[in-house]
């Protein structure tokens, strides 16, 4: 990194031995950090070890000791920055959003649409690139809380570069979007370099999503924010642990009291439709999965995935007046949502999106014995045990009494997917599990995947843009087309 006093005027972003007032938001040492003209940088460290509360300090969301701030070059004003967070991808939960609202389209009121609440764009050409790159004609009428994680990513990537900022930061820039879109994000992050001068801070959990155009590094690990690099010296010294599920815990996985069903016929799906409006999301699909089966559900972003899913779960209201069957009980038969989900496990961007409320995280795993988003009652010892062994299976114990809100994104998904196995249930379904994992938790969490799926009479739907994320155990696979 330049010595402080080399590079006078030529910075964007500049704080020198930064230390957060408040020593709950607090580094563990002071930030020292130089972003000069012309360098694109990658913020990068493993899940919890500080990297967003490096990037509000540079906001100067926090205030410093000494009453020093971070300092913007000569004409960059805190609105010439662009902040796109993890939980953007999913919108945001207010106080008015509530679990399966987006599929409960007639209590949505007066939820705006993506084109009412657009930014104006003066300058045709660019609104043009945008349409073009982010389809966004395709989901130009439909309101926000309908979308799905991958068109909210869109959107809200679309939203943020409508103004045309001087420095954009992403927060997991290519979380929820199709290959085919991520390579065009890559390539419009690209454009805006070199026609625009834009500079580009992505914040990522692994290495390998550092794209090509990046310049310079700033790893943050244990809460130390460490000196910026080249991103070549720095990927020559770069080491992830992997971690290995052993083999006390496979047995302990395997050994746990399990929710088990007596049919061999899991989903039926027979010429289900699927509509909001004129817009057609699912045209006579005709699905069967049976006792044991590992699905992929793949399709591009609004092919229709997790309304899918969200018909087999019991939490769209139009699965009623579908042909549907699960475990071999024709839907609306008298057998209540309560009871299909108790042998279900679940994970979802929607999910993750609901819980935006404090909670400790053993509350929110213990959430998944009951089927419910927040736990409205007192478990039991034997409950919590439970939930303790699974906390210990995804490496997560030192978290019980964590506040779950104030986690990183990556440790709240790792708890989510404690939630999703707590029942051992005899079908798992898990949308975009490894959402914003870093390395190990990546690996850690695919491994007990396939663990889980080795067990006999395991049934599984897993919903991923990443084929390298498909464990070893799949053996069948739906693709839908988007309409």
């Amino acid at each position: 990194m330049s010595n402080f006093a080399d590079v006078m005027d030529n910075f964007t972003i500049r704080l020198e031995n930064g230390i957060a007032a408040n020593p709950e938001v607090r580094l563990a040492g002071p930030v020292n950090i130089c972003i000069e003209n012309g360098q694109q940088v990658a913020v990068c460290g493993p899940n919890g070890a500080g990297k967003t509360l490096l990037v509000n300090i540079l906001l100067r969301q926090y205030p410093l000791l000494d009453k020093r701030e971070t300092e913007y070059g000569q004409g960059i004003r805190g609105g010439d920055i662009r902040h796109i967070t993890f939980r953007d991808s999913y919108g945001s939960a207010d106080s008015t959003y509530f679990y399966q609202q987006r599929w409960n389209m007639t209590e949505m009121g007066e939820s705006p649409v993506v084109g009412d609440s657009f930014p104006y764009v003066s300058d045709s050409e660019w609104k043009d690139s945008l349409f073009r790159l982010f389809d966004l004609a395709l989901i130009w009428d439909k309101q926000l809380v309908s979308l799905s994680s991958g068109e909210m990513r869109k959107y809200q990537l679309a939203r943020s570069l409508a103004v045309r900022p001087r420095i954009v930061i992403i927060d997991s820039p290519f979380i929820g979007l199709d290959r085919e879109t991520r390579d065009m994000l890559c390539k419009l992050l690209e454009e805006l370099i070199a026609r625009w001068n834009m500079q580009i801070i992505l914040v990522v959990a692994r290495p390998e999503d550092i794209p090509s155009f990046i310049t310079h590094v700033i790893e943050v690990k244990d809460k130390v924010c460490c000196p910026m690099k080249d991103l070549k010296t720095w990927l020559s010294t770069a080491k992830s642990h992997v971690p290995t599920l052993s083999d006390e815990l496979i047995r302990l996985m395997h050994s746990l009291p399990e929710s088990d069903m007596d049919s061999d016929e899991i989903v039926r799906c027979s010429q289900v439709s699927l509509r909001y409006g004129k817009r057609c999301i699912l045209d006579r699909l005709d699905w069967t999965i049976r006792k044991g089966e590992h699905w992929a559900l793949l399709g591009r972003n609004g092919s229709g995935k997790s309304a899918l899913l969200s018909l087999v779960y019991a939490d769209n209201p139009q699965a009623y007046a579908c042909d549907i069957a699960l475990f071999g009980r024709p839907r609306g038969t008298g057998e209540s949502i309560w009871e299909i989900k108790r042998h279900i496990g679940y994970v979802s961007p929607e999910m993750h999106r609901s819980y935006s409320r404090h909670y400790p995280a053993i509350d929110i795993v213990a959430s998944g014995l009951h089927d419910s988003v927040g736990l409205y009652r007192k478990i039991t010892n034997e409950e919590r045990d439970s939930c303790r062994v699974w906390m210990k299976i995804f490496g997560v114990s030192d978290l019980e009494e964590r506040d779950f809100y104030n986690l990183s994104s990556g440790e709240q998904r790792m708890i989510l997917l404690a939630r999703a196995f707590v029942k051992n249930p005899s079908l798992i379904i898990l949308d975009e599990p490894l959402h914003g994992l870093d390395t190990r938790n990546r690996s850690l969490a695919m491994q007990i995947i396939k663990a889980f799926c080795q067990q006999p009479q395991k049934t599984m739907i897993i919903v991923t843009h990443y084929p390298e994320e498909l464990p070893s155990t799949i053996d069948h696979q739906l693709t839908l087309v988007r309409h």
